[in-house]
């Protein structure tokens, strides 16, 4: 039977959530400012500004809402706009369940792998953000799932610590700056398994009103990324060098993105594991493996590379 899905946002976890269900024969009604999105049959595009536009018409019907707007990445902005956009689709949802994806924020620094029991009090700026929204989540009457990954790779990934930055400087065979140690194990979530993650906890009531983690492949470090990523192009593993943490705190006092990153500095400091065991034998999930993911990541970027160089 088809069904109505209502996905905010076409970012790379907004696109994927919105092609999955397509192709699993849903209608999919994505809400975006630009009214952009996937071109397929399934999808409708509207064009809509959750922080204004009366959102009640929009989600009328749907099965599920998937939440995938965001701001930009500053404590002033996500203090400003996120929980009054949050609470703008939880109030119009009046009962429909919405799934947000979420970050591992709010549990703030943890010693050894990061699961779903561990305390989630972070306080400090945007880590305190990502709290203070999973608090409003559970007092609202309208019933949500939280699905937490770690920084993101995949098809569509831009501005992740593994997307362009990284991939780009790969393709033109340019040396690599990773944030404070290259050889830490850092946890990296397939923004694919994200997606289906949170569309098979929208359709198990079992599963609503919790925090579920998005499955993912065991920890590796950033220059072993790099490394598979480079393999997948088959191209040589550039050099890698570290942007030493300390250099990074003298920049934190600077407004502008090296401030934001200094918030989370700590996950590059120091081993930074999302165990996602339980989640994956509740979702009935598992993720997929970093080396096919990293194939599949290449596949796409290469192909995008081609597609501007031809202008299609």
């Amino acid at each position: 039977m088809t069904q109505l899905h209502v996905v905010t946002g076409a970012g790379p976890v907004g696109w994927t959530v919105a092609e999955q269900l397509a192709e699993q024969g849903h209608s999919v009604r994505m809400l975006t400012r630009s009214g952009s999105g996937p071109e397929h049959p399934m999808i409708e595009r509207r064009s809509v500004d959750i922080e204004s536009d009366d959102l009640h018409p929009h989600l009328d019907g749907a099965t599920a809402v998937y939440h995938c707007t965001h701001v930009a990445y500053t404590n002033s902005a996500w203090r400003a706009k996120l929980e009054a956009m949050e609470q703008r689709v939880l109030d119009a949802a009046a009962g429909t369940v919405v799934v947000f994806p979420e970050s591992l924020y709010a549990y703030g620094r943890i010693d050894g792998p990061i699961r779903e029991d561990s305390p989630r009090k972070a306080t400090f700026r945007k880590l305190g953000v990502r709290t203070q929204l999973l608090d409003a989540r559970d007092r609202h009457a309208t019933p949500t799932v939280s699905v937490a990954a770690s920084d993101f790779y995949g098809p569509r990934v831009m501005t992740s610590h593994m997307g362009e930055r990284v991939i780009a400087n790969i393709l033109a065979g340019k040396p690599i700056r990773v944030i404070a140690a290259a050889d830490l194990p850092h946890s990296f979530t397939y923004v694919p398994d994200l997606a289906a993650a949170m569309i098979t906890a929208a359709a198990s009531p079992s599963m609503w009103n919790t925090v579920l983690h998005a499955p993912t492949a065991p920890a590796v470090s950033q220059r072993a990324m790099i490394e598979m990523y480079s393999a997948a192009a088959g191209l040589p593993t550039p050099k890698v060098g570290v942007i030493a943490p300390w250099l990074m705190r003298a920049l934190s006092v600077v407004p502008g993105p090296t401030r934001e990153l200094g918030d989370t500095l700590y996950q590059f400091r120091y081993p930074y594991v999302l165990d996602s065991t339980r989640s994956e034998a509740i979702l009935g999930l598992e993720p997929t493996s970093l080396a096919e993911g990293t194939a599949a990541t290449m596949d796409w970027w290469t192909a995008a590379h081609r597609a501007v160089a031809t202008g299609n």
